[in-house]
């Protein structure tokens, strides 16, 4: 068909116009596979220029804006001093409010992601104690933040800044958005570091006739009519088995960070996790559009692992803590990646949301296909209580539909709070970190009964007296310096010149934190090993700055030493000691190296319990390290055992407590199953994945293998079932047949036994540990001397105490 060239003109017109409106308006119709939004607005409250982050994002200085009129009458703030792992852009400055202040930004109508970042830090501003800054933020009738202090919730989630996000769906040209400080404060004040204003699809849809949209089957889960009124807070968004997806990275423009999703998994069934097949690419349906979630969502998942006997005896389930009294909007993100599972009946599963079948015999290929994105929306109801509250996602094999696997998979989660009928999304704060008091002293003589009370004091005698006698012998094996000593700052280039430009044939190691390389420094005369951080890694930069504050107040024998660290142009690395021999696990197995002695692994045993009970009671205060293991033990030239890595320690609890409450966090095979039971760190968790190395250094395997038969899959409850059966000679390394005595054997399996007590209160202290591996090494070779092990008790004075509280000691 011919078409009038004065038609073309008009026809081009046409296109133009829609395509000038479509990037205008960024309400799109929900099966549409495309979405370019409007006008993004990235404010750096405080700052006077325009300046970018290091995602590259243009942030504009709210100094003159034309979205902030009177700005003059609040307070711009600089922030006095930068943690690692804070972005300069935009926690650097800050806009402090001491009244009621209205930001207003023109937008065209139509749902937006509004972001708020703070850093409660210090500032220039004198008066500027985030400790007293309580606050709302609302958008129209929204109230976004009630009585909110940043601080706190920083506090109680273990990093340095906080965002939260909000959708609102804006019906005029104005979005106002307001901070009014607290009035039950005179001291309160607002601030604020950063606000973004992104424009969104209609990603949350329509919510009529929800039941049965989107196979609800059960009246637990509420069919809630939402409207265009109603607003959402993004609570958690993950991508689920696969590493953090940045805001740049996100789809459709949106600027969503998608968080890796492991510490949310419940106890140790982290299952298994896997990418897609290289050559598979995700074909986004118009059911699905690519602006719901990015291809690096859907291409990575977390299944429940290749093991079916394993998969029916438990579930893979996600907790995330909530407030109570609200809706939430309950997102599960589905696809089939991986062949040979392409057809219908060969992956089937139930998911249930707190204990209620929400999905029962669900098959990802029947709903969409093999490589096809889909996900399933839920609207849950927390009860009105005065605690916080979890919501449960478990999947499980659905096996009376009788499937090829039994298993099951997820690839991204996402969790939204709904306002209340009085537009409210505030939470409460988290409670005050409180120190407690000390108990009142209780006599030594009616603790412990008279006759005790005075062999403890000539026991205190003696230990004085070998103490005097020690530090005169030897006063090098710890110290601790100053919290200022955090080593050389080195600059990146001559991290790269150490690296020859962070090249791979220099990689000694990989791990969750990112590469090690050996490098070479002070014009090639020193080796030492440089530790480069994931820079997308939210839990990197908190390793980062963990590891530099730990090891700049730690020196001991048997601790790793740390030499520098750069932290220019947004790097995260660490510069070390290099440690010739490598990791422990290096020496044990699925290794070319030779194998170790019994009185060489009983060595590194000890020197490795040395390092760990340092920790727990020579540093002040003591640090519990959490991520115990082979390959964070590790030897120099002269086989001395090391304590490395320690991004996930911890400040152990003060004299009155007994424990810390904290997120489960550590190496799937070395978890202690009270930590993940009850979130209670203590030092006997560490003492529990003592047990497991020891036990892995005894049987040269790995703490979990799955390559061999189920009840052998996990080193710890295999040991424990062969010692209860009087067969752990069956399970030795065979290199050890002929060079380990059957006293030093006993003593060995005696006290790794005990470490791995399912109750923290059953282990022994890590001096106790250290006193009977000393045992088992003077059983093995009686011509060590006697007095090394009184030296033990000398720097352990813990074990002393436990002996005498321990029935044996009474």
């Amino acid at each position: 068909m011919k078409i009038h060239r004065r038609n073309q003109t008009w026809l081009l017109l046409l296109l133009l116009l829609i395509a000038i409106t479509t990037s205008i308006d960024p309400t799109y119709a929900q099966n549409s596979t495309t979405y370019i939004p409007a006008k993004k607005i990235f404010l750096n409250c405080g700052a006077s220029s325009n300046q970018l982050s290091p995602d590259g994002i243009s942030w504009e200085g709210d100094v003159g804006s034309s979205y902030a009129p009177g700005i003059q009458k609040t307070v711009s703030a600089t922030a006095s001093n930068r943690n690692f792992s804070v972005p300069r852009v935009p926690y650097m400055t800050a806009r402090i409010f001491h009244s009621r202040y209205t930001y207003s930004f023109p937008v065209t109508p139509g749902r937006k992601f509004v972001r708020l970042h703070f850093y409660p830090s210090s500032y220039t501003d004198p008066d500027f104690n985030p400790s007293n800054s309580y606050f709302s933020a609302s958008v129209g009738s929204y109230t976004l933040l009630n009585n909110f202090s940043a601080l706190l919730t920083a506090q109680a989630t273990n990093s340095e800044y906080v965002t939260r996000e909000f959708s609102i769906n804006i019906l005029s040209s104005i979005l106002n958005l307001t901070f009014t400080p607290s009035s039950s404060n005179k001291s309160a004040f607002a601030f604020v570091n950063g606000i973004e204003i992104v424009p969104t699809p209609q990603i949350f849809g329509d919510f009529n006739n929800f039941s049965k949209t989107n196979d609800m089957t059960v009246p637990q889960f509420i069919a809630l009519e939402t409207t265009d009124k109603t607003a959402f807070e993004t609570v958690v968004r993950l991508n689920v088995g696969g590493q953090t997806v940045s805001a740049i990275d996100d789809s459709g423009g949106l600027y969503r960070e998608w968080k890796d999703d492991s510490i949310y998994i419940y106890g140790t069934a982290m299952g298994v996790t896997y990418p897609r097949d290289p050559n598979v690419t995700i074909d986004y349906p118009d059911t699905t559009p690519a602006y719901v979630a990015p291809p690096s969502v859907y291409s990575t998942a977390r299944s429940m692992g290749p093991n079916p006997s394993v998969n029916l005896n438990y579930n893979l389930t996600w907790i995330v803590t909530v407030d109570p009294g609200f809706y939430y909007l309950v997102r599960l993100h589905f696809c089939e990646i991986t062949y040979p599972i392409t057809k219908i009946n060969m992956r089937v599963f139930d998911v249930f949301i707190n204990n209620h079948a929400a999905l029962n015999a669900f098959d990802v290929i029947r709903g969409g296909g093999f490589r096809v994105p889909i996900y399933r929306d839920f609207i849950v109801l927390l009860p009105n209580t005065s605690a916080t509250q979890d919501i449960w996602i478990a999947l499980h094999p659905n096996i009376s539909s009788k499937p090829v696997l039994h298993d099951a998979e997820l690839n991204g989660l996402e969790i939204f709070k709904l306002n209340d009928s009085n537009g409210n999304l505030g939470r409460s704060n988290p409670p005050k970190k409180v120190k407690q008091r000390n108990q009142k002293h209780i006599p030594l003589a009616t603790e412990i009964g008279v006759p005790a009370a005075a062999l403890f004091i000539l026991l205190l005698v003696f230990i004085v007296f070998m103490v005097l006698r020690r530090c005169r012998q030897d006063s090098s094996d710890a110290s601790l310096p100053s919290s200022s000593n955090q080593g050389r700052l080195f600059s990146i280039s001559e991290i790269k010149t150490a690296t020859k430009d962070f090249s791979d044939s220099l990689v000694i190691g990989v791990g969750g934190f990112g590469k090690v390389y050996r490098g070479q420094i002070n014009g090639g005369s020193t080796c030492v090993a440089i530790k480069r951080g994931n820079r997308l890694s939210n839990q990197g930069e908190r390793e980062f700055r963990t590891e530099i504050d730990m090891l700049s107040k730690l020196r001991h024998r048997h601790l790793v030493s740390l030499i520098g660290y750069c932290s220019e142009n947004d790097e995260m690395i660490l510069v070390y000691d290099y440690m010739v021999n490598g990791t422990l696990r290096d020496h044990l197995y699925n290794t070319q190296n030779p194998p170790l002695s019994w009185k060489q692994r009983l060595e590194v045993c000890i020197g490795a319990a040395r390092g760990f009970h340092y920790l727990h009671t020579g540093a002040k205060p003591g640090i519990i390290h959490r991520d115990i293991k082979t390959t964070n033990i590790l030897l120099d030239d002269k086989w001395v055992a090391k304590v490395s890595d320690f991004g996930l320690s911890k400040a152990a609890p003060e004299l009155d407590c007994t424990h810390v409450s904290t997120a489960v966090k550590g190496t799937f095979g070395y978890l202690d199953p009270e930590y993940y039971r009850k979130q209670r760190l203590t030092e006997k968790t560490d003492v529990y994945s003592f047990g497991v190395v020891l036990f892995e250094v005894l049987c040269g395997r790995p703490a979990l293998d799955r390559s061999i038969p189920e009840e052998q899959v996990i080193l710890a409850d295999w040991a424990l079932h062969c010692k209860q059966n009087g067969t752990i000679d069956q399970i030795i390394d065979p290199n050890l047949k002929d060079d380990i005595s059957q006293d030093s054997l006993e003593k060995f399996v005696e006290i790794a036994e005990k470490c791995l007590a399912d109750q923290g209160i059953e282990r022994p202290s890590m001096g106790d540990v250290l006193w009977n591996l000393e045992v088992a090494l003077h059983l093995h070779d009686p011509i060590i001397r006697y007095e090394g092990m009184i030296n033990s008790y000398v720097v352990n004075q813990d074990s002393v105490f436990s002996e005498l509280r321990s029935p044996r000691g009474r």
